[in-house]
């Protein structure tokens, strides 16, 4: 036998014995080629978040279906969908920043109810943070972990997209519904801000306070160039046009800002979470039509954001969560601390509905979710603890729930007589 022919023979055992062990080694069934596969899958496993929000009597956030279709696909349920590989991580990240872009396109800083309660909603907000630095070195201290100022900034926060739905569904109106408001729009803003700073080590955030105050000057300059240059004629023109012959420029552009910004926190090592809210917070500014809203719906929610919580629910370890006993205490901790420190600041400032306002203001998923996928991203959060962050959030909407319910069925005075918004 020659060399060459022993060669062949050895290079091709090696092959094999390579391809035996990736194929062994890897749990995930659609690895490599079989993108569209994967990706009906992540689509199907979204369309249960409408699916278990379309309850008539207990209605289910609709971001908690595409967590739990994430869940049965990925690393906890059946491995069908490795969030790993690509396209997905791409996809993942342009749901996340698009989900913070609707999240700030919600908040409306210069509307008359943010301003009528203003100074309120600053103390309430004031008071939760107050609260929730003590709980959080509490809560670390509890677990053992070293995390305990991430925990203080979440339990600080609320969701507006738990809480904001639940109001225009329910129609509640009346002062308490609009300090809770004003409340969760404060604490959006300043803990989309402080959020990501405490992912970061400590000598990169004097380049990330950079990068994010970049980006806020930048937000600022795009309101200021726009508010001269879109009241023109040749505007008003191009919208026209773009209406006619379904060009979709105020979507082109929207989204032009989005990545722009993204790109400013890619550069500068800021975080997406920012610019994707100041984003948001700049097309609110200029009055979002109905046209741009469908246009943006269609995008983001029909697909982006999405495709983020099917893929962070697949990212999620909740079997070792599960057997960690410092993790199943981090979800309890947080969803009762959270809870706690809201309901304190609404019965300390609020004047009306104080249980309520207090409950229904303790929501919170969308910041623990985003900590989860930042945390799991750069390396920074163990996956037990990432997803007892997740579990967490999800725990709170039961005392949101009730404090919507309340709410509700507090009488006529908290209820929006006019049409569903």
């Amino acid at each position: 036998m020659t060399q060459l022919t022993k060669a062949r023979i050895a290079a091709r055992i090696s092959t094999k014995k390579t391809n035996h062990l990736n194929t062994t080694q890897s749990p995930w069934p659609y690895n490599g080629g079989a993108v569209y596969t994967s990706l009906v899958l992540v689509v199907l496993a979204g369309l249960l978040g409408p699916l278990l929000a379309s309850g008539k009597r207990f209605r289910v956030p609709v971001l908690v279906g595409e967590l739990i279709g994430g869940i049965i696909l990925g690393r906890t349920g059946l491995h069908l969908v490795d969030p790993g590989a690509q396209p997905f991580p791409v996809f993942a990240s342009l749901g996340f920043a698009m989900l913070m872009f609707e999240s700030g396109a919600q908040i409306d800083l210069g509307s008359k109810v943010v301003r009528d309660t203003a100074v309120r909603a600053g103390l309430a907000f004031l008071t939760t943070l107050l609260l929730a630095i003590p709980a959080g070195l509490l809560i670390g201290a509890w677990t053992g972990s070293p995390h305990a100022a991430l925990f203080s900034v979440l339990l600080a926060g609320s969701s507006a997209a738990v809480a904001l739905p639940a109001i225009h569904e329910e129609r509640l109106a009346g002062p308490a519904v609009a300090l809770v408001i004003a409340w969760i729009a404060l604490a959006d803003a300043v803990t989309a801000l402080l959020m990501p700073l405490t992912l970061t080590s400590a000598a990169k955030i004097p380049v990330a306070l950079l990068g994010d105050a970049l980006i806020i000057a930048s937000a600022a300059l795009v309101i200021a160039l726009g508010r001269r240059l879109f009241g023109g004629a040749q505007a008003q023109e191009a919208k026209e046009l773009s209406k006619q012959r379904h060009w979709a420029l105020r979507l082109r552009i929207s989204v032009l800002m989005l990545l722009t910004l993204g790109a400013v926190a890619e550069r500068t090592g800021a975080s997406l979470l920012v610019a994707g809210f100041a984003a948001g917070i700049v097309l609110r500014q200029f009055g979002e039509p109905h046209r741009l809203s469908l246009e943006l719906t269609g995008l983001a929610t029909g697909f982006f954001v999405p495709a983020f919580f099917v893929l962070l629910g697949a990212t999620l370890d909740l079997q070792g969560l599960v057997s960690s006993p410092s993790a199943v205490a981090l979800a309890i901790g947080m969803a009762v601390a959270a809870t706690v420190v809201h309901l304190v600041a609404s019965i300390a400032v609020g004047k009306q509905q104080r249980l309520a306002a207090g409950l229904l203001a303790s929501a919170q998923l969308g910041l623990p979710a985003a900590a989860a996928a930042l945390g799991l991203a750069t390396g920074l959060l163990r996956p037990p603890i990432a997803a007892a962050l997740v579990a967490g959030g999800l725990l709170t909407l039961i005392p949101a729930t009730a404090g919507a319910i309340l709410l509700a069925g507090a009488g006529p005075d908290t209820r929006d007589s006019g049409p569903p918004v």
